[in-house]
């Protein structure tokens, strides 16, 4: 295996797959491996699901892409699914999370400017992750991953995420402000869940009608039923104006969305934003299938169910040795104790129990498992990271 012609932008672990079936992937020799990652939230269906597998193969037979020049069916189906599910007025669908998010930031400083605002700023989280375009990096709370790209800092103010008071401070402090953009769990910073859950978005919501500002909320890791409702934000009584998603709205397809209501509904118009590739015939039918899945509310009960079992199954097995949970459904951080070495975790559980995890935040194991998984897999799940982790305490 050679990646000799491929941009060294990934550390890639020594291994590749050749197919998935739900849980599992598997290696050119058959070895199979459960997959408590899917691509990172992205396969919440698990792999190669069959109605996902059907509308991709189905569409490719009978067209691929025309233009968003022209009306295109599936994606006014694909949009109404996903604005009935989320409760939200209007969509504008992209190709990955990043675009999606660079959309809602375009959106914040359009929203500014028709305000009269001449440089607006956006409040976002420390330990915030929003991609790698531009603005979207500029919103990104981690240095190293902004170092060198002379990112638009001056246009964010960073507060700590689930912090009110640091809000309302910056809005006592700053007469610049069009936007709040907020992850409803951190994924990439730790699994991080506000000390009061999702009361916090409600709060949040509540600064930000007070001063006309946009609540903005980034869904791409929460949404798609990954935390047991189709959007994080319904745990709570509170309604962006935008919402961004992607990852598990393709179930392994690209395709990413940003969905507006309220005030920022009708901000874009024809010209001020587009897309060659975004809600191709193809992609919007991969959206519409996943969504018609979603549907059946069994799943997303199973991903609560599921989610529970395996963090109470760790924590029942390693809570004493300070081991401890958080998350919701299908999003589970398992917080190691700070001063263990967490560096091999990763290739050990890959080599010696064929678990395929992530470690984020330096020392949380993040799981993203299939939101269907099955009773069996979830045991060995919680088996394999017992077997994992126990002789190191």
């Amino acid at each position: 295996m050679s990646a000799t012609y491929l941009m060294p932008t990934y550390n890639r672990q020594p291994i590749s797959f050749t197919r998935g079936s739900g849980s599992w992937l598997y290696t050119k020799d058959e070895t199979p491996y459960l997959d408590a990652l899917t691509g990172i939230a992205v396969c919440g269906l698990g792999h190669c699901h069959p109605k996902v597998t059907e509308a991709i193969q189905q569409q490719a037979a009978t067209l691929v892409h025309t233009s968003n020049l022209f009306g295109i069916d599936w994606q006014e189906r694909a949009g109404e699914a996903l604005c009935n599910a989320a409760q939200m007025d209007s969509v504008f669908f992209a190709n990955s999370g990043a675009e999606a998010n660079e959309a809602a930031l375009k959106l914040a400083r359009l929203y500014a400017h028709q305000q009269g605002f001449k440089r607006p700023k956006v409040i976002v989280m420390e330990q915030s992750f929003h991609g790698r375009t531009l603005l979207s990096l500029s919103a990104t709370a981690n240095p190293k991953a902004r170092e060198g790209f002379y990112t638009l800092d001056e246009d964010f103010i960073r507060v700590p995420f689930g912090d009110i008071a640091a809000i309302e401070q910056a809005a006592h402090d700053h007469d610049d402000i069009c936007a709040v953009f907020v992850e409803p769990i951190q994924g990439e910073g730790g699994l991080n869940t506000a000390a009061n859950g999702f009361t916090y978005l409600e709060q949040l919501q509540a600064i930000c009608d007070s001063h006309d500002w946009l609540f903005m909320l980034d869904e791409v890791q929460t949404g798609n039923g990954r935390t047991g409702k189709y959007f994080a934000y319904q745990h709570s009584n509170a309604r962006p104006d935008v919402l961004t998603t992607a990852k598990g709205l393709g179930n392994g397809f690209p395709v990413g969305a940003c969905m507006v209501r309220g005030r920022a509904n009708g901000l874009f118009g024809a010209g001020s934003h587009g897309s060659t590739y975004g809600g191709t015939p193809l992609a919007s039918r991969v959206v519409h299938s996943v969504y018609e899945v979603l549907a059946d509310d069994s799943i997303m009960d199973n991903a609560v169910t599921e989610g529970q079992f395996i963090r109470e199954g760790v924590v029942n097995a390693l809570g004493r040795y300070g081991v401890s949970t958080r998350g919701a459904g299908m999003m589970i951080g398992i917080a190691l104790p700070e001063e263990m070495d967490c560096s091999k975790l990763v290739d050990r559980a890959r080599d010696e129990q064929k678990l395929i995890i992530n470690v984020t935040g330096g020392h949380v194991i993040r799981l993203l498992p299939p939101l269907n998984m099955s009773r069996d897999e979830s045991s060995q799940v919680v088996e394999r990271l017992v077997n994992l982790l126990k002789p190191s305490f």
